[in-house]
């Protein structure tokens, strides 16, 4: 996401991150309000609506037209829009993380489970354990096939309960089996 994006995207959620200015927002949804109208409806002063209002307006969700002496607002629903399609797309959103070392977390996991090459426990929780298995499954080469005793001779060298290992490896399609023999899948 570039910088002006992100920018605009971070004044966005400032902007939403107030409940008034999130009802006034939805007011105006429905319909044109004055200042003083949106102070009555939300019990608020009047410049504190107003306050509200150019902060919106700063990111061109309100419009205001005059009428006689007051000025009218309203949500301008394309600038919503047109915000929505340009920022509020999974691959813009995905690229937030663009600076995120998004391996630390399984790094962190290998670590705590791990003492050199023994894995000290299998990991209660699924989501840790598909990092070790993902792991695990890594020592094994793409395209080989492997004889069952010689998938529990590797097994055994980071932990004794190879048929946990072989049966969870299964488990979660990192392996596949057949007739004694078993293969990586990815």
């Amino acid at each position: 996401m570039q910088p002006e994006q992100f920018n605009i995207l971070l004044r966005f959620f400032k902007a939403l991150a107030d409940d008034s200015r999130l009802k006034i927002v939805g007011i105006l949804a429905n319909q044109e309000c004055s200042v003083e109208e949106l102070a009555v409806l939300l019990q608020l002063k009047e410049p504190t609506v107003s306050h509200h209002l150019a902060k919106l307006k700063e990111l061109n969700l309100v419009t205001m037209r005059p009428e006689g002496n007051s000025h009218l607002y309203q949500l301008d629903s394309e600038a919503l829009q047109s915000i929505s399609k340009e920022i509020f797309t999974p691959e813009k959103i995905a690229s937030l993380i663009e600076d995120v070392d998004t391996e630390a977390w399984e790094s962190k996991v290998l670590k705590n489970y791990f003492e050199g090459e023994s894995l000290k426990e299998i990991p209660a929780s699924r989501k840790k354990r598909l990092v070790i298995l993902k792991w695990l499954v890594n020592q094994f080469e793409v395209g080989i096939n492997y004889p069952e005793p010689l998938l529990n001779d590797i097994l055994k060298r980071y932990h004794p309960d190879c048929a946990t290992l072989r049966r969870e490896l299964i488990g979660y399609k990192l392996m596949q089996r057949e007739n004694g023999v078993y293969w990586r899948t990815t």
